[in-house]
């Protein structure tokens, strides 16, 4: 079965948030869920202290310690409850506090032959998956299909955000160009990709209206349905390199 636990997150000792998640690569995810909420996004590694444990040994609350002058914008209230696994904005107190600025600017193409492979390279390493059934992957690639780092959980946005708190551990999160997702495109997974500076977002299954307006806003190439060697463009097809097997959606 998928293992799902809670993990209570505190910033200098003021709670933060608790999300459900599979357990493992709590450094990655904390690194990453606070470099995607734009509330800490400098270079500098975080202090990040396990506080307790369950009788299981999963790690199940944690303190992170950022000098002030480092956190980006008030955290404070702006979480209140539990942030389930299926949603990585539930809890917010207010939808602005989702949005970024942040645009894209990449003049990349990307050959959509490639795309396929890519996803079977993540299936590659989805060891959960083939075992439960019950969790989601992400993967983050360079332009020419170099895989730089994979990751799974039972909540979509958690995979995401371990996958970037991974790369920034390796620095060499400017090398991320193509994001890859095992489930739904929602508004929440284009914000974090977004965030991230990722020009290429791809799923196996089907982006929601608000994620195909965020991407299309933001400047960020949007795939889905991509399977069976095939894939629908949503937003910027321009990024593409035309192929007979590329459907456009207008």
């Amino acid at each position: 079965m998928a293992v799902e636990e809670s993990l209570s997150i505190a910033i200098n000792g003021e709670p933060f948030t608790v999300t459900m998640r599979t357990p493992g690569s709590e450094d990655e995810l904390v690194r990453g869920l606070l470099y995607t909420e734009e509330v800490y996004r400098d270079s500098d590694n975080l202090f990040i202290e396990i506080i307790t444990t369950s009788g299981k040994g999963y790690v199940t609350e944690i303190n992170i310690s950022i000098p002030k002058d480092k956190i980006l914008k008030d955290f404070a209230g702006s979480r209140n409850i539990i942030s389930a696994s299926s949603c990585g904005l539930c809890g917010r107190t207010s939808f602005e506090d989702t949005k970024t600025l942040q645009t894209i600017s990449e003049i990349g193409k990307l050959d959509p032959g490639k795309v396929y492979g890519l996803f079977e390279k993540m299936s590659q390493h989805q060891i959960d998956f083939k075992e439960s059934g019950g969790t989601h992957a992400s993967a983050a690639f360079t332009l020419d299909g170099e895989l730089l780092d994979i990751r799974e959980d039972i909540g979509r946005h958690n995979a995401v955000d371990k996958v970037v708190g991974g790369l920034i551990f390796k620095n060499n999160l400017h090398l991320a160009k193509i994001l890859t997702v095992s489930g739904r495109i929602s508004y929440e997974i284009v914000n974090k990709a977004l965030s991230a500076g990722i020009p290429f977002l791809a799923s196996v299954s089907a982006p929601s209206t608000m994620a195909i307006e965020n991407a299309k806003a933001a400047g960020m190439t949007l795939m889905a349905f991509c399977r069976e060697q095939k894939l629908t463009v949503y937003t910027h097809a321009e990024r593409m390199i035309q192929k007979e097997f590329v459907q456009v959606k207008k």
